[in-house]
């Protein structure tokens, strides 16, 4: 049996390898079933192109994987394969929340909701009938009385097969990595853990993860890291947890091994740490281990709208981690959210300039986008503001009391301007970036500022 697994391609602000689907095929091959990768936001055919290519392969079926950020384009490609007779099966996390809206939009055969590492295989040997098999719904179910569940996930993390990293060897990957910079080429992404235990008001990732967090061990990271390391060359790591200091022994025992076992790479945590996670002994450590930055959520400088958010900590927790990070010799990179509930034109003032006071060495700001599975959205006051454009995290798709959707955008071209317009932070920004960064960062500045 063979299956194509594909990620469509779409205007992303970064192209990286992607675990998601890497994971998926290691664990395809490992149950005996061959898997034939496109990543199509890499090769970024036509769907012309692309369907020619899943033609000549002649797939048993075809796997899509779906974020909100291109839903459009999962449907758009989902409706010309089904046209063609191909039998096609979406996952990921819109579909998680959204599977019958899904299966009625883009008319595929089959619907994953949650991981879909144990779903997908059990689901193919047992020739497409989905009885019986947790997280997996076809069109006919919505008319019956089947509870909408996620699919059993592997709790042992060590028992996942390494990413299938020869259909995405990360040499093969332009120098456009999350966050927007990096020391060397090419990088290995990994993660330690899946779940969170937050409770931030506007991420899908904890109720995703049932509010969970599974870690592998630390000498099954470092394994695969060293795997990377020498059969892919990679000379940086990324790591891409949700929090991937969130136990502080876990950090202590994984940092460690980094440095007993001579892993000598520069890395950087580029989807975010809780800032509560830090202490000093911690930051020393990961500096030693190798970290030369990390990206903070910080979200917003006023407190108030902390709390709304859910997000568990206060702008005062927030600067003194910044400042334990900087004596450590760690670079902090701040995400911050305009827009978010209560927010007024003082809020977003006091926000922007707070990240200029902080002495962030980089930032990055980012308009309220509301996701399937938030608490914001599964409130259901924001269900009718769902966006599935890529554009949504500088196009608001929600705007608070008092507000208005030009005035959230000029705010988010004004941060920008008034936090890398300085003579300093253009010139650590002009330092870090490699010269075939340059088209893709001109683009998202013209989108955010145009």
């Amino acid at each position: 049996m063979l299956v194509v697994l594909i990620r469509p391609n779409y205007d992303a602000p970064s192209v990286t390898p992607y675990l998601g689907l890497a994971y998926l095929s290691s664990s395809l091959k490992a149950n005996g079933i061959d898997s034939i990768v496109i990543d199509n936001l890499l090769h970024k055919y036509s769907n012309k192109k692309l369907i020619k290519k899943i033609k000549e392969l002649k797939p048993d079926c075809v796997g899509i994987s779906c974020l909100s950020a291109f839903y459009n384009e999962v449907k758009e490609l989902s409706l010309q394969l089904k046209k063609l007779s191909f039998r096609v099966i979406i996952g990921g996390v819109h579909p998680s929340f959204l599977p019958y809206t899904t299966l009625k939009e883009t008319n595929c055969d089959f619907v994953i909701c949650g991981e879909g590492e144990i779903a997908l295989p059990l689901l193919l040997k047992n020739n497409f009938n989905n009885t019986g098999i947790k997280g997996i719904y076809k069109i006919t179910d919505i008319n019956s009385d089947k509870k909408v569940e996620f699919a059993d996930v592997v709790e042992n993390m060590d028992d996942l097969p390494f990413p299938d990293w020869e259909q995405f060897n990360p040499i093969k990957y332009p120098v456009l990595p999350m966050g927007g910079s990096c020391k060397n080429t090419p990088i290995g992404i990994i993660m330690t853990t899946r779940g969170c235990l937050g409770h931030c008001a506007f991420c899908a990732s904890p109720v995703f993860y049932k509010n969970k967090v599974r870690f592998r061990s630390p000498e099954n990271v470092v394994a695969e890291i060293e795997l990377l390391k020498e059969k892919y060359c990679i000379k940086e790591i990324h790591f891409l947890d949700d929090n991937p200091i969130i136990d502080e022994s876990y950090a202590y025992k994984l940092f460690n091994l980094m440095i007993e076992k001579k892993i000598d790479l520069p890395w950087h945590c580029v989807n975010g740490i809780r800032a509560d996670s830090i202490t000093k002994e911690l930051a020393i450590l990961m500096k030693k281990a190798g970290c030369y930055q990390v990206a903070i959520g910080i979200e917003s400088a006023n407190n108030e709208i902390l709390k709304n958010i859910g997000k568990g900590e206060t702008i005062q927790q927030i600067s003194k981690s910044i400042e334990i990070l900087h004596e450590a010799g760690i670079e902090v990179r701040g995400n911050f959210i305009l827009g978010l509930p209560g927010e007024t034109k003082e809020t977003i003032e006091e926000t922007i300039n707070y990240s200029i006071k902080s002495k962030l060495d980089k930032a990055a700001f980012y308009v309220l986008d509301i996701v399937p599975g938030s608490p914001l959205w599964r409130t259901g006051k924001y269900k009718s503001n769902l966006s599935n454009s890529h554009t949504s995290y500088i196009k608001p798709n929600w705007i608070a009391d008092g507000l208005n959707s030009k005035y959230i955008e000029k705010s988010l071209s004004k941060a920008y301007r008034k936090f890398y317009l300085r003579p300093t932070q253009l010139y650590k920004i002009l330092k870090d970036i490699k010269p075939t960064q340059y088209i893709c960062i001109l683009h998202r500045l013209y989108k955010i500022f145009s």
